[in-house]
């Protein structure tokens, strides 16, 4: 039987970027620095944050995504037929324009061996538990629900591509629940017992500048709101048991701007 905590307050996990982080990061990306450098930064940086996490009492602890470029995309980049692009255009944030990053398909879409594994291995390792084997500190995941990835699929001119590789839409929300399973159980695994579920999408279809956006383009509300649950509820049908899986709505932060 699962142990029961009441938890009464609980943060989201993501913390803001140090500036040395962001340093080694632009340095990495000149070239300047490898990734093993920029990985000792990470881990030193973590390592801290979770200090800090523990001095405040939280009972979840996360790597305060510092190894992300982004909170959502990097986990997308880490699915099997899938890479990294720059698009046109970033997210139009009120007052703001984001960075031009996305994604595209290269072929099918599964879930195995990825990254973000060993990115919770190194963060497990801080976890505490009482005499009685129960968490005082516990490791937990975030990452980006189905219906975002489904969302950025089909982003502006992203559903060119997402349509050679999945004309049928059933097939690719099947496909993209599967990748979300197979995760859910590597990494249950690995040992983590709580993943978060970060999602954009239910603030995103019900704003009037998204379906300005939109039109013409042949999709409903109604049709969006169904798929997003669709793809969400197939993601966690058959999770293991004992694994915990709740969902952060989000309405974005850019600079403090909103989505």
């Amino acid at each position: 039987m699962s142990n029961v905590r009441n938890i009464h307050f609980e943060a989201v996990g993501s913390y803001l970027r140090p500036a040395e982080l962001k340093e080694a990061r632009a340095k990495f990306a000149d070239g300047k620095i490898s990734a093993t450098d920029l990985r000792a930064v990470e881990d030193r940086l973590i390592t801290e944050v979770i200090r800090q996490q523990k001095a405040h009492r939280l009972p979840y602890i996360t790597d305060g995504e510092f190894r992300r470029s982004y909170w959502h995309l990097d986990f997308m980049w880490g699915f099997n037929g899938v890479e990294h692009i720059e698009l046109e255009h970033g997210y139009q944030f009120h007052g703001e324009e984001t960075t031009k990053g996305s994604i595209q398909l290269t072929g099918k879409i599964t879930g195995e061996n990825h990254p973000f594994i060993k990115d919770f291995l190194f963060v497990k390792q801080f976890e505490e538990l009482d005499a009685k084997g129960e968490y005082i500190f516990e490791a937990k995941q975030t990452v980006p629900a189905p219906a975002q990835f489904l969302a950025e699929l089909f982003r502006g001119k992203n559903a060119e591509n997402t349509r050679k590789f999945y004309p049928n839409t059933t097939q690719l929300i099947e496909d993209i629940a599967q990748a979300y399973r197979t995760f859910f159980q590597e990494i249950y695994a690995a040992g983590c017992r709580t993943v978060q579920l970060d999602d954009c999408t239910w603030g995103m279809i019900v704003d009037s500048d998204y379906w300005k956006a939109k039109v013409g383009t042949g999709f409903t509300l109604e049709q969006e709101a169904l798929q997003y649950l669709k793809v969400n509820n197939l993601a966690i049908e058959g999770k293991p048991e004992g694994l915990t899986i709740n969902t952060h709505v989000c309405r974005g932060n850019y600079h403090s701007c909103y989505a």
